[in-house]
């Protein structure tokens, strides 16, 4: 469990808010506006109505004793960008903001973000992919070029076994799983046979598992 500090309370903190609750993080929720605080404080150990560029408010927190800082405030850059800049001064030991843009991205790097996030950039990059490709189910992208691909069985790996098919000397790419009625199963040896009523997780860089599947 981690001590999570979460400042900023639109659509895409309230989800992050959501989630880090699942995973059972502890978690402090930070916004301006009283009707968004309440909204997430089902979700939350604690919820605060504050201005986060306001440098005695943001002392009374203590910054330092939280193990993550993340900034998804939405309406407002300067805002955000005085936020985490304020946090780095403070001694937090990771920063994570939101950004729209690389100018915005910019920005909050030279003044304290440690790491940034692109909802939107990475959503919209999810959704073209996810359903602008004939047989993907799901696309997590790694870096700039791998990234894990869930895809149907191609009809010409049918009746054939991992080995038989063997992607890995062709088009250097690895099967990490296999999801079959909802079951995930990592535990793929080379005699497993395809019979179609499964999907595919593959990894490996981005333009081979295009090649490989023709997506």
């Amino acid at each position: 469990m981690k001590s999570i500090l979460l400042i900023g309370l639109g659509r895409f903190g309230s989800h992050v808010a959501m989630k880090l609750d699942e995973m059972n993080h502890e978690v402090l929720a930070i916004d301006k506006s009283e009707e968004r605080v309440q909204a997430v404080l089902p979700y939350v150990r604690n919820a605060q109505i504050g201005d986060t560029t306001d440098e005695a408010f943001m002392r009374s927190l203590g910054i330092n004793n939280f193990d993550v800082c993340i900034v998804t405030i939405d309406d407002d850059f300067q805002n955000s960008l005085v936020t985490t800049s304020l946090l780095k001064e403070l001694g937090a030991k990771l920063v994570v903001s939101r950004a729209s843009d690389d100018i915005h991205a910019k920005f909050l790097l030279k003044n304290g973000a440690d790491q940034i996030v692109y909802p939107e950039r990475q959503f919209a990059i999810w959704t073209a992919i996810r359903y602008g490709s004939d047989h993907v189910s799901d696309y997590i992208r790694l870096d700039a070029d791998n990234a894990i691909f869930e895809v149907d069985v191609p009809s010409h790996w049918l009746g054939k076994t991992v080995q038989e098919i063997d992607i890995r000397k062709q088009f250097q790419l690895n099967i990490v799983a296999i999801k079959k009625n909802g079951q995930l199963n990592s535990e793929i040896g080379p005699d497993y046979c395809f019979s179609g009523e499964e999907t595919v997780l593959t990894i490996g860089k981005y333009n081979n598992i295009k090649k490989c599947f023709r997506l």
